[in-house]
């Protein structure tokens, strides 16, 4: 296991990167900004530092220039994570000081060998118990067992944070990046769960659970609100008007989502989870 710091301005990479980490046995330190990441890398002297370039106030370059300018950390791996893929952004940000990086968009199958790859062979991360690494048989025998969810969300990371959060734990998920998206699946397939984002261009989940509720056969599956938007009071009793089950809000601890999502299908509970009612 290694200590790990992640330095990302954009919440949702952080989200997955450090779950995906953490799953795999990783000790995840993080920061948003350039300054605190130094701070942070000075104050605990991580294994290895993963920096995005474009940060607010001090950037990826001057983060890997501070941390290779200190005697206790200049033999520390610095790893950039960047969209950058231009002819020469490869030889910039070698020549600036990071040993080595990783692209955007990230890719979650991948992002723990890359980093790992920077790691002696003893602080690698280990596959976890908790579904990942396990067959294709295994796992369709857990999700025979487990409960089909819908999920409806415009932002590909969003999506992704939650496919690779459920999928483990045994549950069948299908993705959809719009409303009428959506639709277009729930045509041919009836889910046990549906797990929509709230605002989303065109319709939005407002819309969506409207169209879901007319619909006899889909209107009495529990429907789950997740936002990074506050909640507000106005925002809160119209869903509840429409017959929304739960709200959760971003950002959200996977096992958290693992519990709301356990708490709306009462039959599929496994144990440990109480017998509140979903509200």
């Amino acid at each position: 296991m290694a200590r790990i710091l992640l330095i990302e301005d954009n919440p949702d990479n952080l989200d997955l990167m450090s779950y995906l980490l953490t799953a795999y046995g990783h000790a995840v330190t993080t920061a948003e900004d350039g300054e605190s990441g130094i701070a942070t890398a000075l104050a605990t002297r991580p294994d290895l530092v993963a920096c995005d370039i474009h940060l607010p106030g001090v950037d990826g370059y001057g983060v890997a220039k501070a941390l290779k300018a200190d005697a206790a950390l200049t033999a520390v791996p610095v790893i950039a994570v960047t969209a950058l893929a231009m002819v020469g952004d490869r030889e910039k940000i070698l020549a600036s000081g990071f040993d080595g990086y990783i692209t955007k968009p990230i890719d979650p199958q991948r992002v723990v060998s890359e980093l790992d790859a920077f790691l002696p062979a003893g602080l690698r991360g280990s596959t976890p118990d908790n579904g990942f690494g396990r067959s294709a048989a295994a796992t369709e025998s857990m999700r025979a067992k487990l409960a089909l969810i819908l999920v409806v969300d415009d932002a590909p990371t969003n999506r992704e944070l939650i496919f690779q959060t459920l999928t483990p734990y045994g549950y069948d998920v299908r993705l959809a990046e719009s409303v009428p998206d959506a639709m277009r699946l729930l045509a041919t397939l009836t889910p046990d769960l549906i797990l929509s984002d709230l605002h989303m261009p065109g319709e939005n989940g407002f819309n969506f659970i409207r169209r879901v509720k007319d619909d006899p056969r889909l209107a009495v599956l529990p429907f789950i609100f997740i936002s990074s938007s506050v909640w507000g009071e106005d925002d809160r009793e119209t869903a509840l008007a429409l017959g929304v089950t739960r709200f959760v809000l971003r950002p959200i601890e996977p096992h958290a989502l693992i519990d709301e999502i356990a708490r709306c299908l009462p039959a599929r509970r496994g144990p440990g989870h109480d017998d509140d009612p979903c509200r």
